[in-house]
């Protein structure tokens, strides 16, 4: 009955017993617990949390040995959102971070720091897409832009502003979705006058582009014109006006858009083993600030590369390991131990894929449309 006992307490100690990494506002540390949840392990280890601190996993789920968990704190933010300062209460580490929380109003616009850069250095600039109609020479054009001021939008868009010209709202208005621009030119009983030159919108599907993406590939400009009239004035009124030449300065050029048509894998349907590369991966790109979603993308691209396979070798081009560096010895750039270490060859591969695609899901998209990255 005694044995029985000391085998049984030795036992629960050693379920019990378990070493896990633990990360808080991105200080990581492996720590030794006890305890079968969550919730053990931060309060054994005097984690402060509120309510609103966002825990992962959350705090009920069991702790297995290698696990990893990741504490983020909730914090007061200073933002400027087209022109606002802003303060808001986040718990993102990084600009990506805070770009997520804010959710689709984001999407597309202007920032003044990149997505893994580090929130609280300086005030982060978002300036968002808005959609604005500019009233110029008889026309309304319609304008999707993240420029931060109305000159900007008028200079985006190829407009020339003589003297005596009216701009409403001002020209170092901030713009604001919906707005109309209005440009009014000298009023005045002249035969020459400069006018504005459409441009038209070309759009073509593009399969390395994710489906519900818009990219602009070229933007569109007004042409210039100037036009000589004949003009009749009734008791001072103009009542009637007849072109005699009209000179194009500046033709116009075609704004040329593509439209995506990649569907992106579902992150719902990733697996991830505890302790594999995968987890490491995954880790590693939450750190950059890339959700779920990219995540997937990451994931995807690769399994198709690699499987995930620290040693794989492509037999006829001599591509390496995880992200398959090709050569593999690049990746020295990063360690020395690169053919064997799972976190030399991600760091590498996270900074290959965000020096020249940006984002993971780039990089999916341009393997899926070429075959390679």
């Amino acid at each position: 009955m005694i044995l029985a006992t000391i085998v049984s307490g030795t036992t629960a100690f050693t379920t019990l017993h378990k070493s896990v990494t633990l990360e808080v506002n991105g200080d990581v540390r492996t720590v030794s617990v006890f305890g079968r949840t969550v919730d053990d392990v931060l309060a054994g280890q005097v984690v402060d949390l509120s309510a609103n601190d966002k825990i992962y996993p959350e705090g009920s789920t069991i702790v297995n040995d290698g696990d990893l968990i990741v504490v983020r704190t909730l914090k007061d933010i200073q933002i400027e959102i087209d022109g606002e300062m802003q303060t808001i209460a986040s718990t993102a580490l990084t600009v990506g971070e805070v770009l997520d929380e804010l959710g689709p109003r984001t999407e597309g616009a202007t920032v003044s720091a990149s997505r893994s850069e580090a929130v609280g250095r300086s005030t982060l600039k978002i300036s968002t897409v808005k959609n604005l109609t500019v009233s110029i020479d008889g026309q309304l054009i319609e304008r999707s832009t993240t420029a931060a001021s109305v000159r900007d939008v008028l200079s985006d868009l190829g407009v020339v502003l003589s003297p005596g010209d009216v701009v409403s709202p001002e020209l170092e208005t901030t713009p604001v979705d919906g707005q109309v621009i209005t440009v009014g030119r000298v009023a005045a009983s002249t035969t020459t006058e400069t006018e504005v030159l459409p441009f038209t919108v070309e759009e073509t599907e593009d399969a390395s582009i994710v489906v519900g993406q818009r990219v602009v590939k070229q933007t569109g400009r007004v042409g210039q014109a100037v036009t000589t009239y004949d003009i009749a004035l009734v008791d001072g009124v103009e009542s009637e006006r007849t072109v005699v030449a009209r000179q194009v300065i500046v033709a116009p050029r075609d704004e040329l858009v593509s439209i995506g048509t990649l569907e992106l894998p579902d992150p719902t349907t990733v697996v991830i083993d505890s302790g594999s590369a995968r987890a490491l991966g995954q880790s590693m790109a939450l750190e950059r600030g890339y959700g779920a979603d990219e995540f997937a993308c990451l994931e995807s691209l690769w399994t198709k590369e690699s499987n995930w396979n620290v040693t794989a070798e492509n037999a006829s081009s001599g591509a390496y390991g995880i992200p398959q560096s090709l050569p593999g010895s690049k990746m020295a750039s990063v360690a020395s131990d690169w053919r064997t270490n799972a976190a030399t060859q991600i760091t590498w591969g996270l900074n290959y894929i965000e020096g020249r695609y940006g984002t993971p899901c780039g990089a999916w998209a341009h393997s899926q449309s070429s075959g390679w990255y």
